[in-house]
């Protein structure tokens, strides 16, 4: 079980998220693990706003602005900039 950022990082050692995990937090999970294509996934299956953020989050990294402007607009949240 999942119960802080270092039980987080632990979990990044095996080869599957935690079944726990949010749709947001299994995004995050691909992302650190470099799995942008399942990241995605995992974000667009999360309907919340925090699924909209992590969205964001991974377009912003991707580079495509315009599209991670969007989710940033969903989420409720300002767009990220630097």
């Amino acid at each position: 079980m999942i119960r802080d950022i270092e039980s987080f990082r632990a979990s990044l050692q095996g080869d599957t998220p935690p079944p726990d995990l949010s749709d947001a937090l299994k995004a995050l999970w691909y992302d650190a693990r470099g799995d942008w294509n399942a990241a995605h996934r995992a974000a667009q299956d999360d309907d919340s706003l925090d699924g909209a953020w992590v969205h964001a989050y991974l377009h912003r990294k991707e580079g495509d602005l315009a599209n991670a402007s969007y989710w940033y607009r969903q989420a409720g949240r300002p767009v990220a900039s630097g």
